[in-house]
């Protein structure tokens, strides 16, 4: 018996079809958390209480003037070789020493520093802190950890990061440290750009900050291809903006583009002080080499604005990048000039200096 044609036409049609894939089951829904296991995740008490509470607890004293205060972490982020490592041994130096960088106060006892040094190595740090009468003396609450490569890999089960900030905690327990200064947290990142795991890292610091009863900086970077036309904000802290979300201060360095050799610091958050250096009012500053020391020298105030670069002038820095990047794609000096709008001559130079 002939089979009808639409049943010859349906059988044809799914030998051409791939195989179904049999449905995946979906997992079991875990039962509802019980609220009794989750008790300490909150403290919840009347507005009075809480008054009556802080109304006990000291008053969180300036460590750095206006920038960071006792009991807070903050973040200090700035470019690539703009002096963040600088600024932030001589701010653990004058902490130790109790001896304010000026105009900047310290109201806060003197303390032991701990500073995790991810950056340099010890012939780097030896060239910055020397001169032609001799070494940099610091003071013995000052303790600089240098970052061993070569250590062990973390117990199966443990991440990197959650190992590097063990060891951290270790050196903590170990000085009684007072302070922490971490330079920088790219190496304890691991992905920072999640907004998951800037988050777990930013609980990790807070979590070491009320254990310890700790005052925490952190060190890190702008993005790449920030527009150095724009004022500083926190939008700039390189990886996830979560970071400065969970920080209780930030400041950032900025590069002057109307002196070579200068920049300037600003406050992009705050929670313990107002903010007295903002984009009306940056506090201006070059690194000199004084006493042996490598350090920050502050020249006044000034708007923001008068010191970012202008949209010409950002231009013209790419320059040269630009010129590099479209010869190599195998574009003619005649094709680049057309496309970037400028001379010839400026184009042959450039992919001559290059």
């Amino acid at each position: 018996m002939q089979r009808p044609l639409f049943i010859v036409q349906i059988r044809a049609q799914a030998g051409s079809c791939p195989p179904l894939r049999p449905a995946r089951r979906p997992k079991p829904a875990s039962p509802p958390l019980n609220p009794e296991d989750a008790h300490q995740v909150f403290t919840a008490c009347t507005g009075n209480r809480w008054m009556d509470l802080a109304e006990r607890e000291p008053e969180p004293k300036m460590l750095f003037g206006e920038f960071w205060s006792q009991g807070e972490l903050c973040i200090l982020f700035a470019d690539t070789n703009v002096g963040k490592s600088v600024l932030a041994v001589q701010i653990a130096n004058s902490i130790t020493r109790h001896r304010p960088i000026r105009p900047f106060a310290l109201k806060a006892r003197s303390a032991k520093v701990l500073y995790v040094d991810f950056e340099l190595s010890t012939q780097q740090f030896y060239t910055r802190y020397r001169d032609e009468k001799g070494n940099y003396n610091f003071n013995e609450k000052f303790i600089r950890a240098g970052f061993n490569p070569g250590a062990d890999m973390p117990p199966e089960g443990y991440s990197y990061d959650d190992y590097v900030i063990a060891g951290i905690e270790y050196k903590i327990q170990l000085v009684r440290a007072g302070v922490l200064i971490i330079d920088n947290i790219t190496c304890l990142r691991g992905g920072i750009e999640n907004a998951a795991v800037a988050l777990a890292l930013m609980k990790k610091l807070k979590a070491l900050k009320s254990r310890y009863n700790l005052s925490i900086l952190v060190l890190a970077h702008t993005p790449k291809r920030r527009n150095p036309c724009r004022p500083l904000s926190p939008d700039d802290l390189q990886g996830s903006k979560l970071l400065s979300n969970f920080a209780d201060s930030a400041f950032a360095i900025g590069r002057s583009s109307a002196k070579k050799g200068l920049c300037y610091l600003r406050q992009v958050k705050q929670r313990s002080t107002e903010q007295v250096y903002g984009d009306d009012n940056v506090c201006l500053c070059s690194i000199k080499k004084l006493y042996g020391m490598l350090r920050f020298r502050f020249h006044g105030t000034a708007r923001e604005l008068d010191h970012l670069a202008t949209p010409a002038d950002h231009r013209r820095t790419q320059l040269p990048a630009r010129v590099i990047q479209l010869t190599a794609r195998g574009h003619t000096q005649r094709q680049i000039k057309q496309k970037l709008n400028v001379s010839l001559g400026l184009v042959n130079k450039l992919a001559r200096q290059a």
